[in-house]
């Protein structure tokens, strides 16, 4: 099975079998601090899954993968969400399937960021790492702290060739 991944623009309705889209387009706010901020409130939930699962904040330096990119894995956190935030305010990709045991090549998904968006992937989604497109780039990173296997890899066989590609 060889497929080149069609890349979609992110929206929260395009998204939300896998997640949240994390922007302030569209969303409903309100005024704080005597009216000189717009409070853009619960975006996402953040997922902290099972018993002593906590919520932490890191920072991902991420550097850009050569495209077209073969996607060779995809990974998961049971346990927990897990959400990336641009700092630098750069685009990024993001690749995903559905929860489930494995993923299937035919469900993987790929979307394009513009820059001002954060996603907050489901647990259990299915999702390739950080996908920067900038030589370096940072995320803010909400996802869990605890006990347990938070972390599960999926490699495809190496007759399925997903490829990521950027036409720009």
């Amino acid at each position: 099975m060889r497929q080149t991944l069609t890349l979609h623009p992110l929206t929260q309705e395009a998204f939300a079998p896998f997640g949240d889209v994390i922007e302030t387009d569209g969303r409903n706010h309100y005024l704080i601090n005597n009216g000189s901020t717009q409070r853009f409130h619960r975006l996402t939930d953040v997922d902290t899954g099972p018993e002593d699962g906590k919520a932490i904040i890191s920072i991902f330096r991420a550097q850009a993968l050569e495209l077209p990119l073969r996607i060779c894995m995809l990974e998961r956190h049971p346990l927990g969400s897990q959400a990336f935030v641009p700092l630098k305010g750069k685009p990024f990709l993001v690749v995903v399937a559905p929860p489930g045991e494995t993923p299937s090549p035919e469900d993987v998904q790929a979307f394009i960021t513009n820059g001002e968006q954060g996603i907050n992937y489901h647990r259990g989604v299915w999702h390739h790492p950080v996908l920067a497109l900038s030589a370096i780039d940072d995320f803010l990173i909400v996802d869990r702290s605890g006990t347990g296997n938070n972390c599960d890899e999926h490699y495809f066989a190496d007759e399925v060739e997903l490829w990521l590609k950027l036409d720009r």
